[in-house]
């Protein structure tokens, strides 16, 4: 993932105020998932939902990015359609749906130190790189000021399928602004000014199981 900070794995550190993620969360998933319940959002990122609408959206959040899917005959878009064979809820425009929802929470989860939410969307491996870089972050007395202004773009980059587990990358293309405070509350790394970034998320699901959620295992940027 792009971006500044030092971050382990090249990961980039995002975040964004809270009651904006709630409201854009409640566009994306299209139905209410209990924001009081604290894990509920998180569970619910990968979950089938039903297509966006294009354009401008009631309640002045931001339109969805433009979806960009692997052609039917690539190894790409192949793959998809043999996850769709096992499982038959998965569709390709929904799970990127499901990305930039795990996106926001994920990148605002981290910035928080919350660890609770991070855990169920990550792998073991990056749960421990999150979590490390969190745990560095506060003994350093430092805290992350992120907004993710637009999400330009969400597009499946690779898809693959080894019996019934599933991986998928995509690429999505943000302006925000990251920038970490050091312990006097002054700049430490990052900037102010809005940056546009490029991410690869692979995220994974073994979709022969009941747990409907992808985990993300790995971050680099593009």
């Amino acid at each position: 993932m792009g971006g500044s900070g030092g971050f382990p794995i090249d990961i980039v550190l995002f975040a964004m105020i809270a009651a904006f993620l709630v409201l854009r969360l409640r566009s994306v998933l299209g139905r209410r998932q209990g924001f009081e319940q604290p894990h509920e959002p998180v569970e619910a990122a990968f979950r089938p939902v039903p297509p966006r609408p294009a354009g401008p959206t009631i309640d002045g959040t931001p339109p969805p990015p433009p979806r960009v899917l692997p052609a039917s005959a690539s190894p790409a878009g192949q793959a998809l359609t043999r996850m769709s064979g096992i499982d038959r809820m998965f569709d390709a425009a929904r799970f990127l749906d499901g990305a930039e929802a795990a996106f926001r929470i994920i990148v605002t989860a981290f910035a928080a130190g919350d660890r609770a939410a991070l855990r169920p969307l990550l792998s073991e491996d990056t749960w421990h790189a999150f979590e490390g870089a969190i745990a560095a972050r506060e003994a350093a007395g430092e805290s992350q000021r992120t907004e993710i202004r637009t999400i330009e773009s969400a597009t499946i980059e690779q898809a693959d399928l080894r019996g019934n587990i599933a991986d998928i990358t995509v690429r999505l293309v943000s302006d925000q602004i990251n920038l970490t405070l050091g312990r006097d509350g002054l700049p430490a790394a990052g900037t102010d000014a809005v940056t546009e970034i490029t991410d690869l998320w692979t995220f994974e699901r073994n979709l022969a199981s009941p747990d409907p959620v992808w985990r993300l295992v790995s971050a680099r940027s593009a």
